[in-house]
């Protein structure tokens, strides 16, 4: 398993888990690994009684990491609902190695997903041959949770078409599966539920039906609420992001991540943090998990072309390319922004130098 780029949560913190697990002795809901208050804390972080510090996966409002858990605890499906970068898919795989040990059973939202990604397909080679019969019935992520009394996860709930959508909606509510061409039904057990999530910033947004959005209990997972609390989200994931990859540089100091972290709230917000200087905002969405991307491809820059140590010219490729998505009017937007903000920003003059290089 070491060579695998990216383990699942349940192998990649397989230790707190178990831990977690040693120390839990409150009520448990049918088929689940943990308690509501284990997952809330394998979410939030925080210092058993052994002494063993489990780390943040979430950091933000616990609150809402409090109401998805108890969601997922009652006959009600969980839909994380936000702007893309806010942690969406990250809390869902989390939430569902906490609860059930098992993150893989998901289904991947896109405009070419059909019904056979939800419900069920079929082995044609078998079904020419057989017929209809369970050997020629390929089993979806969906089928396999109700069959095992897991959780379900699907990305992207508003890029799949509406019409497939709806497939959901007996799911949900029957908790029931109907498999027509074999006469028979496979029925959810105790533990199966769903999380989904959904953004509205997304080209081709299929809105979700009033009859779907009954059967969800919406969390809406916003962007950082501070410049600290978004710098530590940052340096969080940079700093495990860095040892999978085995970058070879430095980690970087945390004014650079910190640096990175103004410039995204200030477009993003369309004025700078003191509120004196107004700007224009490009046109792309400048998340959390962008600055995570800029600090680490700065990070390879510094490791495999410089000496390690994370500079300002390391960064500014990445840092351009993130904002500038319409070669004209995001170009125009970043330009203003670097002559009025960063350029009369004290200390701020090598980023400018380097952000100017590479336009």
């Amino acid at each position: 398993m070491q060579s695998v780029l990216r383990q699942h949560a349940e192998v990649q913190y397989a230790e707190e888990l178990a831990e977690l697990a040693k120390e839990d002795k409150r009520q448990r809901p049918p088929n689940w690994q943990l308690s509501p208050w284990a997952v809330r804390t394998y979410l939030m972080g925080g210092k058993l009684k052994s002494g063993f510090v489990v780390s943040p996966k979430y950091i933000g409002n616990p609150r809402l990491i409090e109401i998805a858990v108890a969601t997922l605890a009652t006959d009600r499906a969980l839909l994380l609902y936000g702007l893309p970068g806010t942690a969406k898919s990250w809390v869902s795989e989390h939430l569902a190695a906490a609860v059930m040990g098992d993150s893989t059973l998901l289904v991947q939202g896109t405009a070419g997903t059909d019904e056979n990604a939800i419900r069920y397909g079929w082995n044609y080679a078998r079904l020419l041959v057989e017929g209809p019969s369970p050997a020629a019935l390929v089993v979806s992520p969906m089928m396999v949770a109700m069959k095992e009394g897991k959780i379900a996860r699907i990305e992207e709930l508003t890029r799949i078409p509406s019409e497939v959508q709806d497939t959901l909606i007996t799911i949900l509510s029957e908790k029931t599966l109907p498999v027509p061409e074999l006469n028979m039904e496979v029925q959810a057990h105790k533990g199966f539920n769903v999380i989904a999530t959904a953004n509205n910033r997304d080209k081709g947004v299929n809105e979700l039906s009033s009859a779907l959005m009954r059967r969800f209990n919406t969390v809406v997972l916003p962007l950082p609420d501070s410049l600290d609390e978004e710098v530590e989200i940052v340096n969080q994931r940079v700093s495990s992001l860095g040892k999978a990859l085995e970058l070879p540089a430095e980690a970087p100091a945390l004014e650079e991540i910190r640096r990175v972290v103004t410039i995204f709230r200030e477009l993003r917000a369309g004025v700078t943090l003191d509120g004196k200087v107004k700007v224009k905002s490009p046109g792309g969405t400048l998340s959390t998990a962008e600055a995570i991307s800029v600090i680490n491809s700065g990070l390879a820059m510094a490791g495999y072309y410089g000496d390690g140590e994370l500079r300002a010219g390391d960064m500014a490729a990445g840092l351009t390319g993130a904002i500038i998505k319409d070669p004209v009017q995001d170009r125009v937007v970043w330009l203003e922004y670097l002559q009025t903000v960063v350029k009369e920003r004290e200390g701020w003059k090598d980023l400018y130098r380097a952000c100017r290089e590479v336009l």
